[in-house]
């Protein structure tokens, strides 16, 4: 019997820790939908058409190396407008997100057009300057180059182009717990998380 738990929410908020912790959690498997578009930005930087890219995505593709750069990420924010990129990968996820024993899926979409009725849906936020911080320290640990007031300007951008734009517009359904992670800490927001589905589901 398949469960299905959609988190969306912008870039940076937390909603791909939140997800995984919630996968382990219950046994869910777990789909982060936004390395699909970012495995189709890695294939167009390196010359492929979008649309073609998307279309011929394997499951190996999700596992390439470079798929976290900032690069790769802005990138992917530009060819998930593209509607012709976005309607190849739907049947990738709603295929995933019907396997038997449950599935968790992030991005920006999943409880408003991917998985419209998913048994539990999260939307989850974070103030900007907040984000822009947690994505600028991230990319050093990574050991790449950032500079906070560009980081802070490209996640501006990006919100922009994500909430604005024609097909899929970022923005929470209208049955999602809304979850600002901007004062929390990792673990309180990976428990609210959890306690929203454990009553959903009835599980502990």
């Amino acid at each position: 019997m398949s469960f299905t738990v959609a988190i969306d929410g912008p870039a940076a908020a937390g909603k791909g820790t939140i997800s995984r912790a919630v996968a382990a959690h219950f046994g869910f498997a777990h789909l982060d939908t936004g390395l699909l578009y970012r495995a189709v930005a890695a294939k167009s930087l390196a010359g492929a058409a979008p649309e073609e890219a998307a279309r011929a995505l394997t499951t190996e593709d999700l596992e390439a190396k470079g798929l976290r750069t900032a690069e790769v990420a802005q990138e992917a924010s530009r060819v998930a407008v593209i509607p012709e990129v976005r309607a190849a990968l739907v049947d990738f996820q709603r295929a995933f997100a019907a396997r038997a024993g449950g599935a968790v899926l992030d991005g920006r979409d999943i409880g408003t057009v991917i998985c419209p009725e998913a048994a539990v849906k999260l939307f989850v936020t974070a103030s900007p300057e907040a984000r822009a911080e947690r994505r600028w320290r991230e990319l050093r640990e990574r050991g790449q180059a950032a500079d906070l007031a560009e980081v802070i300007r490209a996640v501006a951008e990006r919100d922009a182009r994500d909430r604005d734009r024609a097909a899929a517009p970022l923005r929470p359904a209208a049955d999602a717990l809304l979850l600002d992670t901007t004062e929390m800490s990792v673990a309180e927001a990976v428990e609210a998380a959890i306690a929203h589905v454990a009553a959903r589901t009835g599980a502990a």
